[in-house]
């Protein structure tokens, strides 16, 4: 058995406060004796006024959210999947970056955002993603004392290839940090998990941003990585997965 933490969060628009909260989530994953913690998209700042969010928005070796989380890590001794922050690049752009942080505070490995949501609505609401961010360009997977683990974000739940490459590579977890909306969480959310673990008989890990009414906080749970084989044995369709030939055209 292994135990994990995740944490809930409703991450505000200052990120001194939500570093702080994070510092909290790590000391008390670690004192209840969890190999690791999962942090929610966005632990860093979620700010939706972007002229407000700007001055905040550093490049990743000066973000101070993460370095007080790296110093949190090393000083408890415990991993951390900072489930992403937003991160300025070079070109003045942003990503939406996890972290995974081991317990020496390194950083083991970073995961930009693949798939950016744009979408404009019937109620004249809109949605512009890629107005300020770049997606990233690989999929990534890291080992961690849970075991293998796969990294994604939020919207990248949609596009089962990702899923399908991860668990190709041979990892046994998926990290699915979220914020989703309270309308697309009710209506999608859990069940394309559901689909996740299903497909490859995985464990799928989701820290989220607590909706209206939800607790936030840590929260503990003991996992045994053996069930991955278990389930396998018993539907190894992760062995059956064959190339998909060209679509071809009936007439």
């Amino acid at each position: 058995m292994v135990k994990i933490a995740l944490y809930q969060a409703r991450t505000g628009i200052d990120p001194e406060a939500n570093a702080e909260a994070l510092v909290a989530a790590v000391e008390e994953a670690s004192a209840g004796g969890a190999a690791m913690l999962f942090t929610p998209e966005m632990s860093g700042m979620l700010d939706r006024d972007r002229a407000r969010a700007g001055p905040n928005l550093r490049r990743e070796e000066e973000d101070p959210v993460l370095a007080t989380v790296r110093e949190a890590a090393a000083r408890t001794g415990i991993w951390v999947h900072l489930g992403s922050l937003a991160v300025r690049r070079e070109d003045g752009r942003l990503n939406n970056r996890s972290f995974v942080i081991d317990d020496h505070g390194e950083v083991r490995a970073t995961y930009d955002k693949l798939h950016l949501f744009d979408v404009d609505l019937p109620t004249g609401e809109s949605w512009r993603e890629s107005a300020s961010y770049a997606p990233g360009e690989r999929a990534v997977v890291v080992e961690t004392p849970l075991g293998s683990l796969g990294l994604s974000i939020c919207y990248d739940l949609r596009f089962s290839e990702l899923y399908r490459a991860l668990t190709d590579a041979g990892t046994r977890f998926l990290a699915i940090p979220a914020a989703f909306t309270v309308p697309t969480g009710q209506a999608l959310w859990h069940v394309l998990m559901r689909a996740r673990a299903i497909e490859a008989g995985v464990f799928v890990i989701a820290a989220a941003q607590g909706d209206a009414g939800d607790a936030t906080g840590v929260h503990l749970v003991d996992i045994d990585p053996a069930a991955v084989d278990t389930v396998r044995a018993r539907v190894p369709a992760i062995d059956h997965r064959r190339p998909i030939p060209p679509v071809e055209q009936a007439r």
